[in-house]
């Protein structure tokens, strides 16, 4: 088989198309054939060699969908012919979050889904929704997890809530179709015009360019007519913390996912306390979670964005697509 490897001195132009043996399944596993991946910011740091503990040589990406060719002895939850995704956290079944659940994403320190053919535990795939492409749910296992969880495990929300959704990347377009679906109130930042017309399209009631208006708590606060958002998807980090507590109100959820914004100031935590704000770290979710999320796209029929898409061969392509953040949604690659 083929697949995708990237080491030290890392950098998308150090990614290479590597032979390897045909894996084969043991006990309790599956043998699954990739059809399509899609990328994250993480899979970006990892290869470009800024993602903290990463180790190479590595098989990069996350989020894959695929068909079951063969599964070892003891194998129930699927069979060969059915269509799976991979999961993100390979020991996160259920329950709450602990350091030993999250201890094997994909990517590293397993394997990732960059290959023709890769082998999992039967715990760590799931079945999906038959109406959606292979593109389509190979955007599911990250991006579309964060937002499910940030929204309906996480926060208390209600339709009628104000939610904010910073930028056009994967998780805040996620993000605007849940939220939108569920009768929520949405506004969306980004720094092209372009793009907010199309996030509009997708049901965005409000929308900000942060590039012409650069304090945008400042608009949320007058879109709520004072009142604040009930809800931040906050992927900026540093960078845009500080515009994210301006726009919250208060007893308000700030769920923190990201950091691409560069820059901002120290957070001062008088902020949270004089306003009872909630901040939580969040980063994907257990299996429950994403079935969870698959049951209401089924019955919903929101079909995620996918914006671009590449041959899987042609990766470093699709990676510089996104850091130069050319992207509304997701970007896919197809086997």
């Amino acid at each position: 088989m083929l697949a995708l490897e990237v080491d030290a001195p890392w950098g998308v132009d150090q990614l290479k198309v590597v032979e390897r043996p045909d894996p084969t399944p043991g006990p309790g596993e599956v043998l699954v054939r990739m059809r399509a991946a899609s990328l994250n910011y993480r899979d970006l740091m990892m290869v470009s060699g800024f993602y903290p503990g990463v180790r190479g040589p590595i098989t990069p990406l996350s989020d894959g969908c695929g068909v079951i060719e063969a599964v070892g002895e003891g194998v129930t939850r699927v069979a060969p012919g059915d269509r799976v995704a991979s999961l993100f956290f390979q020991s996160w079944i259920g329950g709450r979050v602990t350091a030993q659940r999250m201890s094997r994403p994909l990517g590293s320190p397993v394997p990732g889904v960059a290959r023709e053919l890769a082998v999992y535990s039967q715990d760590g795939v799931s079945k999906v929704p038959d109406f959606l492409t292979d593109e389509e749910v190979a955007t599911l296992p990250c991006a579309g997890l964060t937002a499910w969880r940030g929204l309906f495990e996480d926060a208390a929300l209600n339709p009628g809530d104000m939610v904010v959704l910073q930028g056009t990347g994967g998780v805040s377009i996620f993000g605007l179709q849940f939220a939108h679906a569920a009768g929520m109130r949405t506004l969306i930042t980004s720094s092209s015009d372009e793009k907010l017309e199309r996030a509009k399209a997708l049901g965005a009631d409000h929308v900000v360019n942060y590039r012409t208006t650069p304090e945008w708590g400042g608009a949320v606060r007058t879109a709520t007519h004072g009142a604040g958002a009930d809800f931040v998807m906050e992927v900026g980090g540093a960078g845009t913390m500080t515009e994210s507590l301006r726009a919250i109100a208060p007893g308000g959820h700030i769920a923190v996912v990201g950091m691409v914004a560069a820059g901002g100031e120290g957070m001062n935590p008088t902020a949270l306390i004089s306003t009872s704000v909630r901040m939580q770290g969040l980063m994907v979710g257990s299996r429950d979670m994403f079935e969870a999320m698959c049951r209401a796209l089924d019955q919903t029929r929101i079909r995620p964005v996918v914006d671009k898409v590449f041959p899987w061969t042609e990766a470093r392509a699709a990676f510089e697509a996104m850091r130069d953040g050319a992207h509304f949604g997701k970007i896919v690659l197809k086997f």
